[in-house]
């Protein structure tokens, strides 16, 4: 009973104590991003009263620079001034900002130069709980690019959530080796933590090697998760090599499975989606995927692509979803 009663205890200061540095935390860090934005202000200001042409103004960098530094010491290097700046000029209103963001993620964040982007990072960084290196990583993989659809409306839809291509370099597998689908199944385990980062918002993990049974026959489904922000189950069927009209029927067999054996009330309709390691389009044009709105197929890539690789693989990826789409509206009609 002394026990019990001294863990209460333990457990209460301990509270009480992570509690008080959280807020701590929060003023020094909202104190902090104020008084650099407010430093910006009025380098911004200064350089509109016009006295600034190019040398005078690389002049007076440099000897604010080093004149703050000898007052205050390291944090007011010339970089962390221009820093500084453009923090100001990036989010120039006080509400456009979030304290729940360090000022090493405004340093990723304002080099952007794209509102949509930057929306799209700080929302990931506060509903993900992104740190400073989970956020350069998605910026460096173009997480944002690699979104199916970017909406205006405040809905989320399967599109604005899904990926394509999916990169998984942080599984550790070789890309140069010829993986199994168990390989990379224990990986996403061993790993889960960081798939959900990178699969997308929302993404909780339920069960792996799922068993649903029949009258006649038992199955096992790879991963299931499910969705809060679209309250629904979202299974994985996972493939090396091409994809297939097997694989495709397959998929869709879980899904209608999974609707009426696993699906509880208020549940959306289930969402399936092949992780392929190589994805035939005309099998996906002419196949249920291109009929089906909870159906999908996407690549995976074990290893992280150049830039310019990845930007190829997305505008191609982008230019099917964009026909795809045309298409099924063009077939509604």
């Amino acid at each position: 009973m002394m026990e019990v009663s001294e863990n209460y205890l333990f457990q209460s200061v301990k509270e009480i104590i992570t509690q008080s540095r959280e807020k701590v935390f929060r003023i020094a860090n909202s104190t902090l991003l104020l008084t650099y934005r407010q430093i910006g202000n009025r380098i911004v200001e200064d350089k509109q009263k016009g006295k600034e042409h190019a040398e005078y103004g690389k002049h007076t960098s440099k000897n604010l620079s080093r004149k703050l530094t000898l007052e205050f010491g390291k944090g007011f290097d010339e970089s962390n001034l221009r820093n500084m700046k453009s923090f100001y000029n990036s989010f120039p209103i006080c509400d456009a900002w979030h304290h729940e963001l360090s000022w090493t993620h405004y340093r990723l964040l304002i080099r952007l130069n794209n509102p949509d982007k930057i929306n799209y990072y700080i929302n990931g960084s506060i509903q993900n709980n992104w740190n400073y290196r989970d956020l350069k990583r998605q910026i460096n993989s173009l997480a944002y690019e690699r979104v199916l659809e970017h909406k205006k409306s405040p809905d989320e839809t399967i599109h604005s959530v899904l990926k394509d291509p999916y990169i998984f370099e942080f599984l550790g597998l070789n890309p140069n080796e010829k993986s199994s689908e168990k390989d990379i199944e224990t990986a996403i385990i061993d790993h889960i933590e960081k798939f959900l980062l990178e699969f997308g918002k929302g993404f909780a993990f339920v069960a792996r090697q799922q068993h649903i049974s029949t009258a006649t026959s038992d199955f096992y489904i790879d991963l299931v998760f499910y969705n809060y922000i679209l309250k629904c189950f979202v299974i994985i069927d996972l493939k090396t090599g091409e994809l297939s009209h097997q694989d495709i029927g397959q998929i869709d067999m879980y899904v209608r499975m999974y609707d009426d054996l696993k699906r509880n009330e208020g549940d959306n309709p289930t969402i399936g989606i092949l992780l392929c390691s190589e994805k035939d389009e005309t099998i996906v044009k002419y196949s249920v995927l291109n009929d089906r709105n909870n159906l999908f197929a996407s690549k995976y890539l074990l290893y992280l692509p150049k830039e310019e690789e990845l930007k190829h693989i997305i505008d191609q990826d982008r230019i099917r979803f964009e026909l795809d789409q045309e298409n099924k509206t063009t077939q509604t009609k």
